[in-house]
C-alpha cells in the first residue's frame, strides 16, 4: 500500500513538472552565440543548437551552409514557464540580435543566418507580432525582417556544435564576434541572468 501511495505521488509530481516545461525555437545568426545567450537566462533548462525552417530532412551543417536546404541555424529552448515566459524569451530574442538585417548577423551572411521567430500556436504568434509592433512603433527598430513562421521540425546539430562556447572558449570567432554580442545582451537584461 505504501508503495502504491508513493508511486501515485511520484506520478502526480512528474505530471505537474511536465506541465511547466515548454519549448521555444528561434533563429538569429550563428547558433553558437544564440545558444549561450539563452542558456544564461533564469528558467531556461536546456538549449540545443540545430536547424529549422527549411525542407531538407536531417541536414548536415555543411548542407545548411550551402543555403539550399532552406534551414537556418536555430536553437531549441527548454524552459520552465513558472520562471520565464514565452513573452520574455521573445523580448530577449529581439534584443539580442539585429532583426533588420536580411539574411545576415554581423559578419555571417546567408539565408541560414536569417532571423526567424517560430510559433507553435496562435497565442505565441500573437506575442511575437505584438513585440514586433511595439519595437517598430517605439522606433527601437525600423523595418524588421524577422520571419514569423509556424514551427514544423527541428533537427539537432552535430555534437561538436552543442555547448560550443563552453567547450571552445578560446575560439577566435567566439572572442571577436560572439562574446561582444553576448556581453551586450547581458548588459540589457541583468535581472534575468542566472
Amino acid at each position: 500500500m505504501r508503495y502504491l501511495f508513493y508511486s501515485i505521488i511520484f506520478l502526480i509530481s512528474s505530471y505537474s513538472n511536465s506541465q511547466v516545461k515548454k519549448e521555444a525555437y528561434f533563429a538569429s545568426g550563428c547558433f553558437w552565440c544564440v545558444e549561450s545567450i539563452f542558456e544564461s537566462l533564469i528558467g531556461v533548462e536546456e538549449v540545443e543548437s540545430g536547424y529549422s525552417g527549411g525542407k531538407t530532412k536531417d541536414p548536415t551543417y555543411y548542407q545548411v551552409l550551402t543555403g539550399r536546404t532552406g534551414h537556418a541555424e536555430s536553437v531549441r529552448i527548454v524552459y520552465d514557464e513558472t520562471k520565464i515566459s514565452f513573452k520574455k524569451l521573445v523580448e530577449v530574442f529581439f534584443a539580442s540580435h539585429d532583426p533588420t538585417t536580411l539574411n545576415r548577423q554581423g559578419p555571417d551572411i546567408g539565408t541560414h543566418y536569417r532571423s526567424i521567430a517560430f510559433y507553435q500556436n496562435k497565442n505565441e504568434k500573437e506575442i511575437i507580432l505584438k513585440e514586433i509592433s511595439k519595437l517598430e512603433e517605439n522606433d527601437i527598430y525600423k523595418d524588421i525582417v524577422t520571419e514569423v513562421k509556424k514551427f514544423d521540425k527541428f533537427y539537432i546539430a552535430e555534437d561538436y556544435h552543442q555547448d560550443y562556447k563552453v567547450n571552445n572558449p578560446n575560439n577566435p570567432y567566439l572572442l571577436k564576434v560572439s562574446v561582444p554580442r553576448i556581453n551586450d545582451f547581458k548588459s540589457k537584461f541583468p535581472t534575468i541572468l542566472k
